[in-house]
């Protein structure tokens, strides 16, 4: 039996595989999923079993998963394309005879009700219908989505968005990342569904105060009409339709959809979440 991590040489996959090995887990019990196996030295220079497969290329994931291992699904970055990939990686668990699949979906889960949710919300169902054991890790906002995007802050000195007085209950990536090695290591979190958020939820007024603070530059939090945002979005070069997936995320946070505070994540991980102001101080 392996803990197997897809998307492995992802943000996220590299994360998690930190946290198993800090966490103790023997690098010869641990198997990363990847498509490029260059990409992933770094992974496998620390004895890591690498495991070649494409979420896109169903024949590939044939020999990905083993009988008993405990797998988390980290869910494809390609919007669109993410239900037919997730099926496939499924498909190949429930053939192995996986003991787990956990599925990094979204906060709110089927009450999620904004498009960016709608292939997490058919992939949970996709797993209930296989039958597989199960843990849903539905991930609220990680702080790093708004903090990779500083430097278009500071040179206009403005957070915009069109989500209003809405708050997000973001957290750190590397929260996220424990509370998913977490579950994969510990027992009793089959069949569980959690709500994966930050302690406190901000508003883009206070996240922009915050950056002033880290920068000693004048931020201002420029509310905006959706149809401004989305002639600002596509202006600086953002897809039509990526920009529309964004606004569309904004107005979800307006109606509160991603201010929930459970505590699942703090109690997952053992410790409070990582504040905003930390995750800001280090990206600057």
């Amino acid at each position: 039996m392996s803990i197997v991590v897809t998307g492995a040489t992802g943000s996220l996959g590299r994360l998690v595989i930190d946290e198993l090995l800090t966490a103790g887990v023997p690098a010869d019990s641990i198997a990363a999923v990847v498509r490029n196996k260059e990409k992933a030295a770094e992974i496998a220079a620390r004895g890591v079993e690498l495991r070649i497969a494409d979420y896109s290329a169903p024949e590939t994931l044939a020999g990905a998963f083993h009988a008993g291992d405990r797998v988390l699904l980290i869910s494809g970055s390609e919007v669109g394309q993410r239900v037919a990939q997730h099926t496939a990686v499924i498909e190949a668990a429930k053939a192995a005879g996986v003991a787990q699949l956990a599925y990094t979906g979204i906060l709110g889960g089927p009450a999620a009700d904004f498009t960016l949710a709608d292939e997490h919300r058919a992939t949970e169902q996709l797993i209930l219908d296989s039958g597989l054991p199960y843990t849903f890790l539905r991930n609220g906002w990680y702080t790093e989505n708004y903090t990779a995007n500083l430097a278009p802050v500071l040179a206009h000195g403005a957070v915009v968005s069109n989500a209003g007085e809405g708050r997000v209950a973001s957290a750190a990536r590397a929260d996220y990342a424990a509370a998913a090695a977490a579950v994969l290591t510990g027992e009793g979190h089959l069949g569980k569904a959690y709500e994966l958020s930050g302690d406190v939820a901000w508003s883009f007024a206070e996240y922009a105060a915050e950056v002033a603070r880290a920068t000693g530059k004048e931020i201002a939090y420029q509310a905006v009409a959706p149809e401004v945002h989305l002639g600002i979005l596509t202006g600086a070069g953002v897809p039509a339709p990526f920009a529309e997936i964004l606004v569309d995320v904004d107005l979800a946070i307006e109606r509160g959809r991603l201010a929930a505070t459970s505590g699942d994540l703090a109690r997952l991980i053992g410790r409070p979440t990582t504040p905003i102001a930390t995750t800001i101080a280090t990206a600057v």
